[in-house]
């Protein structure tokens, strides 16, 4: 699928492993196993639905026109629920029982911190886009390869746009009880102020709680002049839009793009409260002055249009899908071979892997793939086809 629009650098590993005609030969029939680990059920299925249904059809189009060299690809999904411990379940049936070469996701961070301990013992390629920073360890984890931004790229984004383009100093940051919201919750405390800020209010609140007024009237009494959300909930998101309103307290709320997605807009009392809301986003996703998104992205829309039906799904979640499928079945079409360890050697020889998403680079000793400069931030009121206008500061 579109080979000649990518750029790839191959090192030893990669092409060694073409020369090993015997073993490619004895091989060539076995169809490319993919595990995918969404959670397709539950609260936070949204992500996990439109990654998987993108993967799937990745997967469908690329066996329609001959597979890899002739080899099919078989996709096997597993619904984790967004739970870790059921992630774990479906990891371990995948490599036991699937026999499969390589795992796409889990989706969530708490997912993945779960399940890349048991990949990197069974020598597991995987591939997932979560964001927590030390999910990706070459030495702890040479299997794990990243193609979201890291948290700390995030964080770093978020806090500039806060400090220097909104001008507050004082702010307050909340998260969930999971595993991201509580890693970012306590990174951006000193990324803050470092930069010569302050956080007045750092708090945790439930994505059940259905009442967030008294938190967020601790916040105002506390100085606030912003309020960062790290919650992959649009429910809680919705609730904190909602609770601001209420208050009539016209302060900016920064955070998560779950802030802006379809399921907190149908979850506002009007949308009104969606007003001085800017979510972190990625330049492929963001439209420019004129309303366009970049061409690349626009021609995705037109290929899938009719197809994958982008609904109230963030754009991102789906054409990360497809590169995750992309990239892997590139990597059997150069090396001539499923077995996980040749997958995994070639990723680390990766280079200017041109996806929908970004730009794609990794090496022996980085397996972070996604560069700062494809990260932006977006108005959440502006959401269409799954992408926002970019937020005021940025061209």
């Amino acid at each position: 699928m579109g080979d000649t629009r990518r750029t790839v650098v191959l090192g030893a590993a990669a092409a060694a492993a073409l020369v090993r005609a015997p073993h490619i030969a004895q091989a060539q029939s076995r169809p490319l196993k993919i595990g995918c680990l969404a959670g397709l059920t539950g609260q936070l299925s949204a992500p996990g639905i439109a990654a998987e249904a993108s993967a799937r059809f990745g997967v469908n189009a690329i066996n329609a026109a001959g597979g890899i060299n002739g080899r099919q690809i078989e996709m096997i999904t597993r619904d984790t629920q967004a739970e870790p411990a059921k992630a774990v379940n479906a990891v371990q049936d995948m490599i036991s029982n699937a026999k499969v070469n390589a795992v796409i996701g889990p989706i969530s961070s708490g997912e993945a911190l779960a399940t890349t301990p048991i990949m990197a013992r069974a020598k597991m390629m995987n591939l997932h886009g979560c964001f927590v920073d030390k999910l990706i360890d070459p030495k702890l984890y040479p299997n794990a390869f990243r193609m979201a931004p890291m948290n700390s790229m995030v964080i770093n984004l978020a806090a500039n746009y806060v400090f220097d383009k909104l001008g507050a100093k004082q702010v307050a940051v909340i998260g969930d009880p999971t595993g991201y919201g509580q890693s970012t919750v306590q990174e951006f405390n000193p990324a803050y102020k470092a930069k010569g800020g302050n956080v007045v209010y750092q708090g945790t609140i439930d994505s059940n709680q259905p009442d967030v007024v008294p938190d967020l009237m601790r916040m105002r009494n506390a100085g606030a002049e912003a309020i960062l959300v790290w919650s992959v909930s649009p429910a809680l998101g919705a609730r904190v839009l909602n609770a601001r309103a209420t208050l009539n307290w016209d302060v900016p709320v920064v955070g998560h793009n779950s802030l802006g997605t379809g399921e907190t807009g149908k979850l506002l009392e009007t949308r009104k409260n969606w007003e001085k809301v800017y979510v972190q986003t990625f330049r492929s996703c963001s439209f420019d002055a004129s309303g366009r998104l970049p061409a690349k992205t626009e021609e995705f829309l037109q290929r899938t249009r009719g197809k994958l039906d982008v609904g109230d799904w963030m754009l991102y979640w789906i054409i990360y899908g497809i590169d995750m499928v992309d990239m892997i079945a590139l990597a059997v079409k150069t090396t001539g071979s499923v077995e996980s360890q040749d997958i995994i050697a070639f990723f680390k020889t990766l280079k200017h892997y041109s996806g929908y998403f970004t730009d794609y680079s990794y090496s022996e000793t980085n397996h972070n793939g996604f560069p700062a400069s494809s990260l932006c931030m977006g108005e959440a009121n502006s959401l269409r086809d799954g992408g926002y206008r970019l937020a005021p500061g940025y061209t």
